[in-house]
């Protein structure tokens, strides 16, 4: 019984070497191959939203979109009453036409001071060498240069009267521009390429400045944040290679690295880790181009799972795994 238990207990310990070599190697392959090359972590579709709101204090007149609607930049939302300030650009037009002609006034006012300026300094200087030879006298001298003082106080007062003028038609010309510049903001218009998510305004509101009508979400910047840790993180570079691959359909879409936090942190709720908020990680944001984004707007859709995978520093003769090829059949790859 003794030997045969020795030779049971040898032909246990060769098996566990044998699984531990084998363990040992298969984690070792797992670590050249993977970890070591890239790093993944979970993640969603995410966008930033955009609360477009009116400038102006009005009535609502129209909302021209739904939710769910796709808009492009510039396009219009809604538009606010104009009735009240339509009436208030009549009337600072109505204000630049006359202080206009104040203005037209006035210059015809100074060319007739002008004259009668010229006209008394040469009066004045004839008084003046009648005088000097004896022909004339000291009085007729005295009121030559009173009408020559009263002609040049004249012509400054229509030139004073010809700057208030045209200091009124400056004003009355900036405040036209503010009321047109008023009904131009009743226009609202989409500031993103993006989807309606809320529509917060309904005609027939009252909403004062800076009251919300709609919420977009921004498509023009698509993204998935994933965390990491400190050893991965610290081989990741700006600009990485990266591929998305999201959850309940087979669809690998390019991404590339556009921002990684200066400052650790726990990873949200939400964000599924392999040590679930045990230690600290890193953010790292993967950014989907923008031109296969404009390719297939409308299968972009916020909120899809999936896993985020980097190339980290040092690997890029690496070919990506199997599993990670970038999809040809899908829309999204296809660009179709």
């Amino acid at each position: 019984m003794t030997k045969k238990r020795k030779l049971f207990g040898w032909i246990g310990a060769a098996v566990i070497a044998v699984a531990g070599g084998v363990g040992y190697f298969y984690w070792q392959a797992q670590q050249n191959d993977g970890p070591l090359n890239f790093a993944e972590g979970n993640g969603r579709i995410e966008a930033n939203l955009v609360d477009v709101a009116t400038e102006i204090t009005g009535r609502v007149l129209q909302v021209q979109v739904q939710e769910g609607d796709l808009v492009e930049t510039g396009d219009i939302l809604a538009r606010i009453k104009t009735d009240t300030l339509e009436a208030q650009l009549a009337r600072a037009e109505a204000d630049v036409a006359s202080a206009e002609s104040q203005a037209t006034q006035a210059e015809a006012m100074i060319d007739q001071r002008q004259a009668d300026l010229t006209f008394a300094e040469k009066e004045l200087t004839r008084a003046q060498q009648l005088f000097d030879r004896g022909f004339g006298t000291e009085e007729e001298v005295d009121r030559r240069r009173s009408e020559r003082d009263v002609a040049s106080a004249g012509l400054a007062a229509a030139q004073a009267s010809l700057a208030a003028a045209e200091r009124q038609a400056d004003a009355a010309r900036a405040q036209s521009r503010e009321i047109t510049t008023q009904i131009e903001d009743a226009e609202i218009e989409a500031p993103v390429t993006g989807r309606v998510l809320y529509r917060l305004a309904e005609p027939g509101e009252v909403l004062a400045s800076g009251a919300r009508i709609v919420t977009l979400v921004d498509l023009s910047r698509i993204y998935m944040e994933i965390y990491l840790p400190t050893a991965q993180a610290a081989r990741v570079a700006i600009g990485a290679e990266a591929r998305i691959a999201l959850d309940g359909i087979d669809l690998v879409v390019p991404a590339q690295v556009t921002f990684v936090s200066p400052e650790a942190q726990f990873t949200p709720e939400h964000v599924e880790t392999q040590d679930v908020r045990a230690d600290l990680m890193f953010r790292v944001r993967l950014r989907v181009p923008q031109d296969l984004i404009e390719r297939n707007i409308d299968y972009v859709k916020t909120g899809m799972r999936g896993v985020g995978h980097i190339r980290l520093a040092g690997s890029e003769d690496v070919a990506w795994p199997d599993n990670l090829t970038l999809s040809d059949a899908a829309p999204l790859a296809r660009g179709n």
